[in-house]
């Protein structure tokens, strides 16, 4: 293999490249992403970076040396628009073309957004271009609405909170995280927020949005009106994949690959956010949108382009930080069929979720130290009457 082409300048593009190197790779590489910025950290971007404003050099994945150092092409603000597998080439919107041997999709993925009646008050979160029009716009005794309350939207409001500003959140379900940790642990969540002064409006249906250069109207389906000087839509992401739409890869909520994360084409693997893969741990076609898993997911991408055929079969894990509480989350809430509170307070919350006989999934709330026990247990299957017996 000569030449390797990554797509996406992201976390998962970085690792993918850092796994290359040191599996001995010598050949070419370019790298490819659609904004103008070398990759950078993303989770800094809905606290500290939003809290202070965000800038360029402290995000960086990685210095511009280190890709000199490494001979990386870059093709910074420019993005894919193509791939033919057969040809092994990747079109540009400039209207080049790459070649490959070897090609790594690691595109991430795109923010949804809710439509509004005129111009002006929405925003949504996922770029530094997107932190910076957003933080310039954080003045206390402002009134931001976030419409959506998954962890994006509920870190956003901590930051503005913190910020001095009044801040409403409008989710459609009946609690925060329902969809990722389900009602129990959605609840906690929605107290946390309002001790902090955060009004909740959940189980709520935006029926209309109107906005302008003055601010904008929001009508809920209950009557409730607010009125709010700016907007942020925190309503989940879709993977990057309209590029790829022609291409003949198997597509479904995102790049399909097998549990080695190759894809249905010769010499194409794909990483990060945009990657839908089998995982025998847990027996599940997950896609996962989490900083760790695009880290080692990026590694073993690079590995098995590389010839390797090992499976990535990892335990998942993610955080989350809201005014003080520091979550940490280990496994898979989704489907479970047992939730136990093992612990409850107003400051922590130790959540386990139980799957098929087996803990699956445990959540720790300013209660990390058995976390990495919880971990262990998911790793080695323990059964559900075990772990909660314990």
């Amino acid at each position: 293999m000569r030449r390797v082409v990554v797509v996406g300048a992201s976390l998962a593009a970085v690792h993918a490249i850092d796994g290359l190197f040191e599996q001995g790779y010598q050949g070419e590489i370019t790298l490819v992403g659609a904004e103008r910025h070398l990759p950078y950290d993303r989770p800094p971007l809905s606290k500290d970076a939003l809290h202070h404003g965000p800038e360029a050099d402290k995000v960086l994945l990685r210095t511009p040396e280190w890709y000199a150092e490494r001979g990386v092409e870059l093709r910074l603000g420019r993005r894919a628009s193509g791939l033919d597998p057969r040809a092994r080439t990747v079109a540009l919107d400039d209207a080049t073309t790459l070649t490959y041997d070897g090609l790594v999709i690691a595109t991430g993925s795109v923010p949804r957004t809710i439509t509004a009646a005129g111009d002006g008050a929405v925003h949504v979160l996922r770029t530094i271009d997107d932190a910076v029009a957003l933080h310039e716009r954080l003045r206390p005794g402002r009134h931001l609405v976030v419409v959506g309350a998954g962890f994006i939207g509920l870190e956003v409001a901590a930051t503005a909170r913190s910020l001095g500003l009044e801040v409403s959140v409008v989710e459609l379900a009946p609690t925060p995280l329902t969809r990722v940790l389900g009602d129990e642990v959605g609840q906690w969540f929605r107290g946390h927020q309002e001790a902090h002064g955060v009004r909740m409006h959940c189980g709520s249906v935006l029926d209309e949005l109107d906005s302008g250069p003055g601010g904008a109207k929001l009508r809920l389906q209950d009557g409730t009106v607010l009125s709010a000087d700016l907007i942020v839509a925190g309503v989940g992401v879709t993977p990057a994949t309209d590029w790829l739409t022609t291409s003949g890869l198997q597509l479904s909520d995102g790049v399909l690959c097998d549990e080695s994360l190759r894809t249905s084409a010769p010499g194409v693997v794909a990483a990060g956010d945009v990657t839908r893969w089998y995982n025998p741990l847990f027996d599940e076609q997950m896609r996962i949108e989490q900083w760790t898993n695009a880290v080692e997911q990026g590694r073993h991408a690079a590995m098995t382009l590389l010839g390797g055929g090992e499976s990535y079969a990892p335990v998942p894990y993610f955080w989350s930080d809201q005014f003080d509480a520091k979550m940490r989350f280990v496994g898979r809430a989704n489907a479970a069929e047992h939730v136990h509170l093992e612990r409850l307070d107003d400051t922590s919350m130790v959540a386990l979720f139980g799957r098929d006989g087996v803990l699956c999934g445990a959540l720790c709330v300013n209660a990390i130290r058995r976390l990495a026990v919880y971990r262990k247990a998911i790793l080695d299957q323990v059964p559900w009457g075990d772990v909660v017996g314990s």
